[in-house]
């Protein structure tokens, strides 16, 4: 595997892989970037926010050392959200009705809605599907209902994805979804139904208080009614890039993705993961002459509404010619690293190689997964690793703060991003000396069938349309 006789054990470039790491324990450019980025009203996908959050990364890429930084504009389509009314209404049964009669409730509850929506006004029983996998589905009529799901997965089962949630419950007859946080905290989720385009009928986050009472009227046979505003118009979003190192052919892609969902600060979803990259950056800049090929170092934009930035960096670039993807989502927000590696043991070797030669702990996942930035590479047959980062022992399963009004700046701690900065970095430095076997489309198909996916990348629409 290895082009190179050096190992990530044998420090040699000597003193200037010292020196740019000695200099990254005291360097505040990820920290200040993390604050100049939360300090903006928003950075929602298409929005004017997230253009001037591509602008300071483009600014904090180019003071890292990063050479030819620019920023390339794409179109997709802009939702926005308007007003969300969501209520408990008409008649049902209580549980101590010892007559059986119905009586009313008419109770309005704090919803938001999820990203790509359609405006709507729909009335229809509440019916809960526990944790929204299609074995609970296949048990209830969604026919004309409001589906009610959890945003966690039963434990021991791979993680479900939202959108292959609200897919099921579509197909199943819902004619709308309604996404329950399960961490407790008056915290209505949020995330998108759809990649890139309208989803097919309303959906809403609610908090895991709002949902205790949901699933009781549920229980007692309550009909919900959601008022939704928003609209989906075109739009443009941009990615920002840069390289580092010799202007080779082949280059390493080291990527992340700087916007954030509208109703909070993006602090650890994602704005660790592209503070993270542009700490990376500033070391790998300072080892341009230890860099065996050319790094890209990319902002994308989009990836919460789509993996939009990320699908056209990957419809610029030639894919024969990028060794691998280091996808920078997730990392900088704990103390721990962990690695994905997408069905590429190699590449969870070399994480691990490098990891241990500088005495740092990293925690593997193997199995790939199609809702980050890696994927329009991945499938491709690039590989690809993740960078994210290892919860506490005993955190939630799941996005934690993520993709709710508690992401914010105050959740970080600004060694993380230091040190997985340096983890970045140094795995990067030896992609550039190593040849990393590509993925092929037979070894994914085979994984995502191991981990049951295939109905649900259906569902949620992402099932490679050359794989059928």
């Amino acid at each position: 595997m290895k082009e190179s006789d050096g190992t990530p054990a044998d420090r040699s470039s000597g003193s200037a892989l010292e020196r740019a790491l000695g200099r990254a324990w005291s360097d505040d450019r990820p920290w200040n970037l993390l604050t100049r980025l939360t300090e903006l009203p928003d950075r929602m996908g298409g929005s004017p926010g997230e253009r001037e959050g591509a602008e300071i990364v483009r600014d904090s890429l180019s003071e890292a050392g990063v050479s030819d930084v620019r920023i390339d504009d794409f179109p997709m389509q802009h939702w926005k959200r308007g007003q969300t009314e969501f209520a408990v209404v008409g008649n049902e049964t209580t549980a101590d009705d010892d007559n059986g009669e119905a009586t009313g409730v008419n109770r309005s509850f704090e919803a938001i809605a999820l990203p790509y929506s359609p405006a709507g006004d729909v009335e229809g029983p509440l019916v809960d599907v526990g944790y929204g996998t299609p074995e609970e589905l296949d048990e209830v009529d969604l026919q004309g209902a409001i589906a009610v799901a959890s945003t966690t997965t039963p434990p021991g089962q791979r993680f479900v994805h939202r959108m292959e949630k609200f897919g099921h419950a579509v197909a199943a007859g819902a004619e709308a979804f309604v996404f329950a946080n399960h961490i407790p905290g008056q915290l209505p989720p949020t995330g998108a139904l759809k990649f890139d385009a309208e989803a097919a009928v309303p959906g809403v986050g609610v908090s895991a208080e709002t949902h205790d009472w949901l699933v009781e009227y549920a229980e007692r046979g309550a009909r919900g009614r959601l008022r939704v505003d928003a609209s989906t118009t075109d739009g443009s979003s941009q990615n920002v890039h840069g390289t580092v190192g010799p202007a080779t052919d082949e280059e390493v892609i080291v990527l992340a993705h700087y916007d954030a969902h509208d109703i909070a600060e993006g602090a650890l979803d994602n704005g660790c993961g592209i503070a993270t990259a542009v700490g990376a950056a500033s070391i790998l800049a300072a080892l341009e002459d230890d860099l065996a090929c050319q790094v890209r170092i990319a902002g994308v934009g989009c990836e919460e509404i789509g993996l939009l930035g990320a699908e056209a960096l990957a419809d610029e670039v030639d894919h024969e010619s990028v060794r691998a993807v280091v996808n920078v989502d997730g990392a900088g927000r704990f103390r721990n690293l962990k690695a994905l590696s997408h069905a590429s043991e190699p590449l969870a070797d070399l994480a691990d190689d490098v990891t241990e030669a500088f005495g740092q702990p990293v925690v593997h996942d193997p199995d790939p997964h199609p809702f980050s930035d890696h994927w329009p590479f991945l499938r491709a047959g690039v590989p690809s690793i993740q960078l994210h980062s290892e919860p506490p022992e005993g955190g939630e399963r799941g996005r934690g703060w993520g993709h709710t009004a508690a992401d914010t700046r105050d959740k970080v701690e600004p060694r993380n991003l230091r040190e997985h900065a340096m983890l970045t970095a140094l795995l990067v430095r030896e992609l550039t000396r190593t040849s990393v076997p590509r993925v092929s489309a037979d070894e994914l198909r085979d994984r995502f069938e191991e981990q049951d996916y295939v109905p649900g990348m259906r569902a949620a629409e992402v099932w490679p349309t050359a794989w059928e």
